[in-house]
């Protein structure tokens, strides 16, 4: 059976705070006993069902387990979800009452848990408890669902859902990310049906300035690779990467 607390902790500062990137898909500020997670999107599944895509309708029990297994894992005292928790406004009318039910056990076990609002979830359910806010400032980090554009040092946002594309030993390799300069990041997407963006793709040059590293999560541990040696999913896809970092 698999270790459920199997994944590891890359340790790093942004914008000069305390921060772990964890291979399971949060960010922990252990400083201030906060975990971070991003783009939950609670029955995606059930949303696609309805217009006809039939797809299994279990990614909210697997995303539930798995955020249960992170928090079980770092204890922390808070936990913000950085917005698109739900996918749309109509997903906790869906949601299988087994799955309502652990979801309000996992927030009420919390003593500080923070709805960040989204695109897709402007008015998170409330009858999940936490406390709902557009944006939190902890420290010289501000949490929000919307990346800004331009230098913003200190935001932690999601939205974009970001991966990452690395080249070795004849073959490439694609998984989610979370995307940095050191001094900003954007959250990977958590969510089971989530996909992602591209880092080498313009949406994050307006954000970084130039493509961002990356701190890719693998199965057991997060691998840091520069942007230098990330890749666009087709060649052709944009110019070379800047490479000046």
């Amino acid at each position: 059976m698999t270790d459920p607390v199997r994944p590891q902790a890359h340790a790093f500062r942004l914008n000069g705070v305390e921060a772990l990137a964890d291979a399971g898909g949060v960010l922990v500020l252990p400083g201030v006993s906060t975990l971070i997670v991003s783009d939950l999107h609670f029955e995606k599944g059930s949303a696609y069902a309805a217009r006809g895509q039939l797809i299994p309708p279990y990614d909210t029990r697997s995303t539930l387990r798995r955020l249960a297994e992170r928090i079980a894992h770092h204890r922390p005292q808070r936990v913000v979800a950085l917005g698109d928790s739900f996918h749309d406004l109509g997903a906790d009318g869906r949601m299988d009452a087994e799955d309502v039910a652990a979801l309000q056990a996992l927030v009420g076990s919390i003593a500080d848990w923070v709805w960040i609002e989204g695109n897709h979830d402007p008015a998170p359910p409330p009858r999940f408890g936490g406390t709902i806010l557009h944006e939190l400032s902890i420290d010289a980090l501000t949490l929000r669902h919307l990346p800004a554009e331009g230098a913003a040092p200190g935001e932690i946002a999601g939205h974009l859902h970001p991966c990452a594309r690395v080249r070795g030993k004849g073959r490439s390799v694609r998984a989610r990310c979370f995307a940095t300069n050191g001094a900003r990041l954007v959250m990977p997407a958590f969510g089971a049906f989530t996909g992602g963006l591209n880092v080498c793709d313009a949406a994050y040059d307006r954000c970084f300035g130039a493509t961002p590293d990356a701190l890719i999560m693998g199965t057991e541990t997060v691998y840091p690779v520069a942007a230098a040696k990330l890749i666009p999913d087709r060649a052709q896809s944009r110019p070379k990467i800047n490479a000046a970092r």
